[in-house]
């Protein structure tokens, strides 16, 4: 039977590359000073001095070249792990994200498998500057032929990881900056796989659930938690992943609890919450009690760290929507 380890995200993250870099020599990195330095947040560490430089590949601060350069290494038969500073980044990619990566099996007619994973750390709470902590989940998860991945928990962030390797479509995999080193837990040793798609329940309840993703997670399970505390049932459901959406985990939970609060840190015009609140009107309309209430960032660009704490969620604005919606019902 496997064990398991206590560590952060950061280290689960490490874990799995050392580990799908072992399980298959076609497995490669390329990023900004993810080599010698072992990537700005040592996402990397040690993997340059067991792989060496043919595998793990230092690259220009030049974030088209890195997703452009996936390209061409997946379709020369490699299995390339990029990874982007900073989400915010990505923008400097996206004619090489959208144009390229996604449509790369449509566009050859199946002739290549762009089995491309694209690693960036995104989300509030650290005080970066400008486009480092920008959500941008909700426009990657509007671009037909990519999956979106935001792993929650450490355990998960190694398994998912593992997965998106695996998998013969290009996955994008956000992790949260605050989760890094603020979220610990058990991890399995060895070989740990989380199949993409499939949600998981962070808390069990029954009068109200909070659908979040990535760290909002974390602060979704504190609120429910406290909430415990005082007589009220509140469910917490993970998606884990966005494309593709567990839509029968969020029917389920939905038509169990009729009651439901979505979270996310993006701007909520255009946001992923707003997609996952339109299926819940088409799966569960008939079991809604009440609206459902977004609790989001605000349509602003993402502020300087002295003001980050108002457009971030936190607890109290999560806790306010709960009590607000079960006040309507």
């Amino acid at each position: 039977m496997t064990g398991t380890s206590e560590m952060n995200m950061l280290q689960a993250i490490n874990e799995a590359l050392h580990g799908e870099m072992a399980r298959d020599e076609r497995v490669v990195l390329l990023g900004e000073d993810i080599g010698h330095a072992g990537g700005v947040f040592r996402a990397t560490e040690g993997l340059f001095e067991k792989f060496g430089a043919a595998r793990v590949v230092d690259t220009p601060l030049a974030e088209g070249v890195i997703v452009g350069s996936a390209v061409g290494l997946a379709m020369a038969g490699l299995v390339p792990v990029a990874e982007i500073q900073f989400l915010g980044f990505s923008y400097q990619a996206m004619h090489q994200i959208a144009g390229q990566v996604a449509r790369l099996r449509y566009r050859s007619q199946g002739r290549f498998e762009p089995a491309i994973t694209i690693r960036a750390p995104f989300g509030g709470g650290v005080r970066t500057p400008e486009m480092h902590s920008d959500s941008l989940e909700g426009q990657l998860a509007n671009i037909p032929g990519l999956k979106v991945v935001t792993p929650a928990t450490a355990a998960d962030a190694k398994g998912l990881l593992a997965a998106a390797v695996r998998d013969s479509d290009p996955v994008m995999f956000l992790e949260p900056l605050r989760g890094y080193r603020g979220i610990r837990g058990e991890v399995p040793d060895g070989d740990h796989v989380v199949p993409l798609g499939s949600a998981r329940s962070a808390r069990e309840g029954d009068d109200l659930v909070i659908i979040a993703w990535s760290y909002q997670v974390e602060l979704a399970c504190r609120v429910a938690d406290s909430l415990a505390e005082e007589g009220l049932s509140v469910a917490v459901l993970d998606l884990r992943s966005l494309v593709p959406l567990d839509i029968e985990a969020i029917a389920e939970a939905v038509d169990r609890c009729g009651l439901a609060v979505v979270v996310e840190e993006a701007s909520p015009t255009g946001g992923f919450a707003g997609e996952v609140v339109a299926t819940i009107v088409e799966e569960c309309f008939w079991s809604l009690e009440a609206p459902v209430i977004r609790v989001s960032g605000f349509d602003v660009p993402y502020p300087v760290g002295m003001l980050e704490d108002t457009f971030v969620p936190d607890e109290a604005r999560i806790a306010a929507a709960v009590r607000r919606t079960l006040e309507t019902a």
